[in-house]
């Protein structure tokens, strides 16, 4: 199955999720802490974690099945 993004973008993509999901986690949800409330800080750790995984996933090299 093909890629639906093409391959001169793909690398910086799958280069910079891991990097991009280490860094939003740590800083977001501890703010959203302080400013907003727990609540607040937990549900966003979850949905960011989630949205992070799937991007993880869908972005993946895995070799091909032949």
């Amino acid at each position: 199955m093909a890629s639906l993004i093409p391959v001169p973008l793909a690398r910086p993509i799958v280069a910079l999720t891991p990097l991009v999901g280490t860094l939003l986690v740590p800083l977001v949800v501890p703010l959203l802490m302080v400013r907003v409330g727990i609540g607040a800080g937990v549900l966003a750790a979850v949905l960011i974690s989630c949205l992070w995984f799937a991007a993880m996933l869908s972005s993946s090299e895995l070799p091909e099945h032949g």
